[in-house]
């Protein structure tokens, strides 16, 4: 696809977009930039001249640092100057700081080639000045850069232009801190501005002394032999070279504006995704160094003059994606260098050897992403890739995926993990800093014990370790680098590989390997025979079949345990935290899913056999949510619905109730149907009582039948039986405007669409096994926050469906946490007033379809702007079967009662963000996120929970200690949910007698309340077992009484619960009055 015809619907927006995150470089601005700047010049300039520093100003981090000879004379800088993007004009909001190169003094202007200077001269100076020429060793340069920063921090202190001064670190070294000040004036247009002092070191030491062959951090030392220390060095000529690379990076950048904007629009891109953004990967200015390497001769010009923003982030993921030059390096050339030596091939071949990723100048003495993990670039490449993917796939261009949507860890990895390592000292014991920082190498370790671990069941493995904090008093030492967790993401690379319950190792035979292999499981490995005769070391990790999303929990766990000897109150898996909503009695329900498939079998084949109706039975096809893994309670087998002849076991807790599973089935073709729509239903029943007497002579099957339904009791099933009228086929093939389809009964339209539906799902899900759990907790969470009237469960289907189909900026999720978390974002951030939410499960529509889609969006949008709060469907859910939103969304959610859900669903986005990147935040735990907020409705209803058909899927009793208590009503006697003891004594059909199916009293509660109290008030609820109901009062009835009374309106509304509690006598506990409606003028 031509990148121009990508670019065209994104333009206007990717100009508002640069509008709101460009720095107006306005005088206020400017003013307040140079203002701080000169603020901070005055406060060094009062620092007086030979100073004397030493370790004392900060002892412990020049201990813990290992650095000797620290002592030194301050001398002022030799420049300061501000560096970074703000003279490029290329900051990116909402991050406004700006980048103050402060030049560390060198040694001496005199050296010992100078014809004027003696070794009396030489030494004497030296002496006196801050850096000697032997400073790049063992961290001498660290401690002095510290401390000469520390002298600054004092005297920016005493500044009254100067409100805060605080510490952090150049890119998470904590080796390398810088100073970040606030300045005391602030500007709106420019919230948490703050000023970054940054020391450089140019041409302060020799670079030949630090080649990345030799070792400067002698404690490293073993023996006879040395190990070279390419990170330290690094370190070290990072600060000599900043100046030089971030002026030609501004050289570059300069007088061309389209490259600026690109460079802005990229550092947007990688701050939404945290994963990338990191001390390991990505920044800004290495998003620079990447562009400005295309942008000259060292990249071929392969960014021109002619490219627009678009084009050039287009064309730099790209390159970062799928350049076969990182092989290999990217190196700038050098004009007075134009040919390569063979020394300076060997100089680059060793810097590969050392660092997964290179780039550098010619000479390759400094590598400028020496900080770069192997880890860290693969996410880098993928990101790019999947960028691109939206950029042809998405909508307007993937404008949101790429700019908008908040990739981070908790949606993007299957798997997260927190280690708290607050004072683990096992961490630093070889000491803080050696050739790399004790967090970097923890990091490593963490990722390498995990990716042996867990093998091909992983795809990606990130671990990142943020130290710094704007808190940190780096003063104190560096064992305050251990406060914030190490994060660790898993993004699995199938679910057959992540739960697969046994890992074959070596071969017995090959003795080296199964020796390791045993070291490093430990009392997991054991010896196995398998079935093709194999003898082989292999881990087992049995589990039951819905607990197998713990798997890699288990081998994470142990791992960690064994190898880094943490313990289990330190290791935070996310990973079934919110099994709980899932889960009664002894386990998921889910689990019994097997025999209900077995038992429909089994009726489906009877039902096909049937020789004694009329017209043979041609097709039988489930529509309940149980038969496609998406049911959050699906019934377990009852001992009561079963054959006539089986004598059931019976246990103290057997319910009552049973819930009926509908099944559709469709007759053979015939003419002799009539053409009146009731005389059909009523032919249907007939159909369904003879069907039913047919099952029950021919194989004792027990079977129930009222005017509407014909209950199946077979196998410990209740199966209810649908017809689907042959004239229902024709919607088939026709459109939904043709006179055909208007002469389809309602109740056949239905069926039909239901039937659509549930096969749609259940292919999708085959596809997605980790689908059925996400919506399970989808519809849980929808269910529990007293939604269950506005949003029925296939719109959940739909909605999370949409997240596997269309999971761009993402790949689909492979866990329930992740899934869940994003159906929460869907939610809350989808923009529903002005897009319709396109399923498309089996790619059946086409251009025309979509066409039709959009003009009947269009449609129900006409008038918007007039009546807002009354648009319908106001989430317009789009399918190949309903193509108008007609068939869940068309009358709820209302508009209201969607902001509402977004509300809910935003609230809930936060805390799980939270929970997962920090843990317990105050008192609100996981739990938290299904329970749900009573005092948000005008009254609430309380129900008595032991006369709810299935008690055990009460998440949380609800209680209530705020509110006007207008109501109380005592528990009937007349149903129990469990068969009391004294049923038990009866024969088997007596006890079947009192099953009782499809009973649900607050459904029929519900309904007598709408019946009774017309728009008086609207009803919240949870269908799956919830105590409480949440009245919402009618807005007309406050406008139509806004003369009365206050108090006369409260007393109304009282009688109006106690009407409530009467009509509800026996299973309503207590009704509050919580508000009433206030008068409007």
């Amino acid at each position: 696809m031509d990148s121009d015809t990508i670019m065209e619907p994104m333009d206007l927006k990717v100009r508002e977009l640069l509008k709101e995150v460009q720095l107006d470089y306005s005088s206020a601005t400017t003013k307040l930039v140079d203002d701080t700047v000169s603020a901070i010049k005055q406060a060094i300039d009062t620092i007086p001249e030979d100073l004397k520093v030493t370790a004392d100003l900060a002892p412990q981090f020049v201990r813990d640092i290992g650095a000797d000879k620290v002592e030194f004379n301050f001398k002022k800088p030799k420049l300061i100057e501000i560096g970074g993007s703000y003279p490029m004009r290329c900051i990116a909001k909402p991050d406004v700081n700006i980048d103050l190169f402060v030049r560390l003094p060198k040694v001496c202007e005199f050296d010992r080639g100078c014809p004027y200077a003696s070794d009396e001269l030489v030494v004497r100076v030296a002496n006196r000045e801050c850096f000697h020429e032997k400073d790049y060793l063992n961290h001498r340069y660290h401690a002095k850069r510290f401390l000469y920063l520390c002298i600054i921090k004092k005297y920016l202190n005493s500044s009254s232009l100067i409100r805060k001064v605080e510490w952090s670190t150049l890119q998470n070294e904590a080796r390398k801190p810088l100073l970040v000040v606030h300045p005391a004036m602030e500007l709106d247009e420019i919230p948490g501005f703050f000023v970054r002092i940054i020391p450089t070191a140019t041409s302060l030491f020799s670079i030949v002394k630090l080649n990345m062959k030799r070792n400067n951090v002698h404690s490293l030392k073993q023996d006879e032999s040395t190990q070279a220390t390419p990170k330290y060095s690094s370190s070290i000529l990072e600060d000599m070279f900043l100046e030089n690379n971030a002026e030609f990076v501004k050289q570059t950048f300069l007088g061309w504006k389209e490259l600026g904007e690109g460079l802005i629009l990229l550092k947007v891109w990688a701050r939404q995704r945290s994963s990338i953004y990191a001390h390991d990967c990505l920044n800004g200015f290495l998003i620079s160094v990447i562009m400005a390497y295309l942008a000259t001769d060292s990249g071929g010009n392969l960014i021109n003059n002619s490219m627009k923003p678009m084009q050039i982030v287009r064309f730099t993921l790209d390159f970062i994606a799928s350049s076969k030059l990182w092989n290999s390096g990217l190196y700038f050339k050098s004009q007075s260098l134009p040919n390569i030596s063979k020394e300076e091939l060997q100089e680059r071949k060793q810097c590969l050897r050392l660092f997964p990723v290179v780039i550098s100048e010619s000479l390759a003495h400094f590598n400028l992403v020496f900080r770069i993990t192997g880890s860290g670039f693969m996410e880098l490449q993928d990101e790019a890739g999947l960028t691109l993917s939206c950029l042809d796939k998405c909508k307007d261009g993937g404008f949101e995926e790429l700019f908008l949507t908040k990739i981070d860890y908790p949606a993007k990895y299957d798997y997260c993990m927190r280690l708290n390592l607050k004072g683990n000292s096992d961490v630093h014991a070889s000491g803080f800093c050696l050739d790399e920082e004790c967090w970097r190498s923890f990091e490593q370790k963490v990722h390498s014990l995990l990716l042996q671990g867990l093998s091909d069941r992983a795809k990606f493995i990130r671990v990142t370790w943020k130290n710094a904090t704007s808190e940190s008093n780096v003063e104190n030492g560096l064992s305050i680098f251990d406060r914030e967790p190490l994060l660790v993401g898993i993004s699995i690379s199938s679910l057959e590989k992540a739960f697969r319950v046994v890992d074959v190792g070596p071969n017995a035979e090959n003795k080296d390997e199964a020796f390791k292999f045993r070291k490093f499981w430990g009392e997991k490995a054991e010896l196995r025979r398998f079935k093709d005769g194999t003898i082989a070391e292999s881990t087992v990790w049995e589990s039951k079949q819905w607990e197998r999303h713990t798997i890699i929990k288990r081998i994470t766990g142990y791992l960690l345990s064994r190898h880094l000897s943490l313990s289990e109150r330190n290791i935070v898996h996310v990973v079934d935290q919110l099994d709980f909503s899932l889960v009664y009695g002894i386990g998921d329900p889910i689990s019994f899913s097997g025999s209900l498939l077995e038992a429909f079998e089994v009726l489906s084949k009877r039902l096909h056999l049937l020789k004694d109706i009329p017209l043979k039975v041609s097709s039988v096809q489930p529509l309940d949510s149980a038969f496609r893994f998406t049911s959050v309670f699906p019934p377990k087998p009852h001992p009561l619905a079963n054959e006539k002849s089986y004598v059931p076991r019976l246990n103290k807790l057997t319910s009552t109730c049973i819930k009926p599973l509908e099944v559709m089935i469709q007759l053979e073709g015939s003419g002799n149907w009539p053409m009146d729509d009731i005389a059909i239903e009523k032919t249907k029943s007939a159909f369904l009582i003879r069907i039913g007497e047919s099952l029950q002579n021919n194989w004792g099957v027990l079977c129930t039948a009222t005017e509407e339904n014909v209950d199946v009791l077979m196998s410990g099933y209740a199966f209810r039986l649908k017809i689907l009228h042959e004239r229902g086929l024709s919607l088939l093939n026709t459109q939904n405007g043709s006179n055909h389809v208007k002469r389809i009964s309602s109740i056949d339209k239905e069926l039909f669409i239901r039937g659509q539906h549930s096969s749609m799902i259940n292919g999708l899900q085959g596809r997605y096994p980790i689908y059925g759990p996400v919506v399970r907790l989808a519809k849980r969470w929808v269910a529990s926050h007293l939604f269950s009237a506005f949003l029925v469960e296939e719109a959940v289907e739909l909605l999370v469906a949409y997240l596997f189909l269309k999971p761009l900026p993402f790949h689909a999720p492979c866990s329930r946490i992740s899934g869940f978390l994003r159906f929460l974002r869907l939610l809350s951030e989808y923009d529903w007033n002005f897009s319709a939410l396109v399923v498309d499960i089996n790619g059946d529509l086409s251009p025309s379809d979509e066409k039709e889609i959009n003009e009947n969006f269009t449609t129900s949008r006409k008038g918007y702007k007039e009546f807002a709060h009354n648009v319908n469907p106001a989430m317009f859910l789009a399918t190949a079967y309903d193509k108008a939103s007609e068939a869940w969304t068309r009358f709820s959610p209302n508009s209201s009662e969607l902001r509402r859900l977004g509300a809910y669903a935003r609230s809930s986005v936060n805390l799980s963000t939270k929970l997962i990147l920090e843990g317990q935040v105050d008192s609100y735990r996981w739990e938290c996120l299904f329970r749900t907020p009573l005092n948000n409705y005008d009254a609430v209803i309380l129900l008595h929970r032991e006369k709810m058909p299935y008690p055990q899927q009460l998440l949380f009793p609800s209680e209530m200690n705020q509110g006007k208590h207008v109501a109380h009503g005592n528990a009937s006697k007349a149903f129990h949910p469990f068969l009391l003891p004294e049923y038990m004594k009866g024969n088997s059909m007596d006890l079947k007698d009192r099953l009782l199916v499809d009973f649900d009293p607050l459904r029929c509660f519900i309904g007598d309340l709408e019946k009774e109290f017309p728009d008086t008030f609207k009803l919240w609820y949870d269908s799956l077992g919830g105590d409480a109901i949440g009245m919402v009062w009618d807005r007309s009835l406050s406008k139509k009484r806004e003369r009365d009374e206050e108090n006369e309106e409260e007393k109304d509304r009282v009688n109006v619960l106690k009407a409530v509690g009467e009509v509800g006598k026996g299973f309503v506990r207590s009704i509050y009055l919580l508000k009433s409606p206030r008068l409007r003028n």
